[in-house]
């Protein structure tokens, strides 16, 4: 049943939100200090795009400063006699308990690989591993919601698709991080409306999760988009950053999915909502993987196929590119919510994917007449 957020409950997402933009705003110029005097650097190559030394280490933050923040606002609220958070916290407390599991393990997996390096097949079993806890947490797929016209799951197709959602949206903010702001700005779109169907839909710990989030992340869109490289300002989020935000992205799209009524009363089916702001990498890496077996490459290994590489080689600055991407994103989450009150679930999809098969055909057009021009 949907409960209308109580005032306490915004102020209390607010609030967390602040205190994550603040911690994140004083973290990360310090591991931008770190990362000069111990020359810990991104270094450029051939297929990466940016030509300067950057550290990489901003997604350091992120595990820290949303965990402070919640447990920050958790203390306060108990100092004070409140109580709401801690009994709020109390109720979710199994799928919490495990999902923090997950997000730790990513993050000092995520960390090495930034630092030494980790090789995919380790990466792929730990994600296993993740998707195991996110499912002992009663966090897994019961239902599709609908789609292709069908509801309930039982466990045996319940528990083997959850791993797969898990690992499959995790390695898609991974592999969206290609140009500066792209995977921060549209894990801040998914946050954004994640954070705001929760709240409207009487979910205050996992709105609070949402806006903690998304206040780590902005301000490392701004050392990432606006930092100058040449004075030491500019940072990459690295694996740390994407699989962290991964993860967390996977363990808010499962609840929201595991949530048996119409999203907020506002007529909105409950996958609509969790996946419609992840349609951008997630259809961007099904399109990568199935064009590198076609070409009989590893469908692990990286090129220069993704959707922002195809808008740079349009000619477009990278920072137009990101913006645009962004923006796709936001409007197709839009665009579905409000498909939703009229069409199932399959046909919107259905349109999703036709929409964006199209504008890719439509993108290799448009580059091959440039490269032949040229």
């Amino acid at each position: 049943m949907t409960t209308s957020p109580t005032n306490i409950e915004i102020i209390n997402s607010l609030a967390v939100l602040v205190i994550s933009v603040l911690m994140a705003g004083v973290l990360i110029p310090q591991i931008l200090l770190i990362s000069f005097r111990k020359n810990l650097f991104d270094v450029p190559d051939e297929r990466k795009i940016h030509k300067s030394l950057v550290p990489r280490l901003g997604g350091i933050a992120f595990k820290p400063v949303i965990f402070f923040s919640i447990v920050l606002l958790l203390g306060i609220d108990t100092l004070v006699g409140g109580g709401s958070i801690l009994a709020n916290f109390a109720a979710e407390s199994r799928g919490l308990a495990f999902s923090a599991c997950c997000i730790m393990v990513l993050y000092l997996v995520g960390m090495a690989d930034d630092l030494i390096g980790v090789r995919y097949i380790a990466k792929f079993i730990v994600q296993v591993a993740c998707g195991l806890m996110v499912i002992a947490g009663g966090l897994w797929m019961s239902s599709l919601h609908g789609v292709v016209g069908v509801e309930e799951l039982p466990v045996w197709v319940g528990y083997p698709l959850t791993i797969l959602v898990v690992v499959f949206i995790i390695n898609s903010i991974n592999l969206i991080d290609g140009i500066d702001g792209l995977a921060s700005g549209l894990s801040a779109v998914v946050m954004v409306f994640y954070g705001v169907i929760f709240q409207m839909k009487g979910e205050p710990v996992y709105a609070m999760l949402s806006f903690a989030t998304l206040g780590v992340l902005l301000p490392f869109f701004y050392y990432n988009v606006w930092g100058n490289a040449e004075r030491g300002r500019k940072i990459f989020m690295g694996d740390t950053g994407s699989l962290t935000v991964g993860m967390m992205i996977c363990v808010l799209s499962l609840r929201l999915i595991r949530c048996d009524v119409v999203a907020a009363g506002l007529g909105v089916n409950s996958m609509v909502v969790a996946y419609s702001p992840l349609i951008v990498p997630c259809f961007d890496v099904v399109r990568v993987y199935m064009r590198r077996v076609r070409n009989g490459r590893n469908p692990f290994l990286p090129d220069k196929n993704h959707i922002h590489h195809k808008m740079l080689a349009l000619g477009m600055p990278q920072r137009l590119a990101m913006v645009t991407i962004v923006l796709v994103s936001a409007v197709f989450t839009l665009m579905n919510f409000a498909l939703s009150v009229v069409l199932s679930v399959t046909w919107i999809l259905l349109i999703d994917a036709v929409i964006w098969t199209a504008a890719n055909i439509a993108i290799s057009k448009a580059i091959a007449r440039r490269n032949t021009k040229k």
